[in-house]
């Protein structure tokens, strides 16, 4: 009589406790899969992936104490054989190619359907990397041959959004305006101005957007008008 494959076992780290018990009580409907432990934060992700050797982390973005990239990039320096899931929030570009460059097997995003999760983590065990569906539209966009109207644009580097943030930052406006006019939260519009100056190498503002000004950004805005 064949034995039965030995269950998968599961860390998951994420420092939401509701989302950890929601996600546990999901996975233990799978039969296959086992949640072995949980864990709040990075630094507590790479302790247990050290002592307890799963074969599969969920690993959350944004954790206190040290994010969830750094984390991967640890558990996975320390025990390649650990497959990362990166499961998150955050599609970002940037999010998604710096998880991958971590050494994370697969990036699905939080709200997908259990059977692409389920999937993920079965395909991840067995030695397959595996993204959701629109991370990997994203990925593929990532790498297409690039775009020669885009490259004759300024500061190809930066995302569509970026770009439109730094324009209205050359134009003068504050956080607070762009926040408003672009209707998203304030906490996005700073994680992207900080991106910008991190891509631009600007030590503040006033630097971003004299460069910005220097490469034609920043005309006349008709909204003040």
């Amino acid at each position: 009589m064949t034995e039965p494959a030995p269950a998968i076992r599961v860390l998951i780290a994420d420092d939401h406790a509701s989302f950890r018990s929601g996600l546990r009580a999901l996975l233990e409907t799978a039969g296959d899969l086992q949640v072995v432990a949980e864990a709040s934060s990075g630094p507590e992700a790479v302790a247990l992936a050290a002592d307890l050797q799963p074969d599969v982390v969920l690993m959350d973005v944004r954790m206190p104490g040290g994010d969830g990239i750094d984390a991967t990039r640890r558990i996975v320096d320390a025990g390649p054989h650990v497959a990362i899931v990166i499961l998150t929030m955050d599609g970002s570009d940037e999010a998604v190619v710096a998880g991958i460059r971590a050494g994370a097997r697969g990036y699905v995003l939080k709200g997908a359907q259990r059977a692409e999760l389920f999937r993920a983590i079965r395909a991840v065990a067995s030695g397959e990397a595996i993204f959701g569906h629109e991370v990997a539209r994203r990925l593929a966009a990532y790498v297409a041959p690039p775009d020669r109207a885009g490259l004759d644009r300024p500061f190809p580097e930066l995302t569509d959004r970026e770009r439109e943030i730094l324009d209205l930052v050359a134009r003068g406006r504050s956080n607070t305006e762009i926040t408003a006019l672009l209707v998203v939260s304030p906490k996005t519009v700073r994680n992207h101005v900080s991106n910008i100056f991190s891509k631009l190498g600007a030590r503040d503002r006033a630097e971003a957007i004299v460069r910005a000004r220097e490469a034609g950004m920043g005309g006349v805005d008709a909204r003040r008008a």
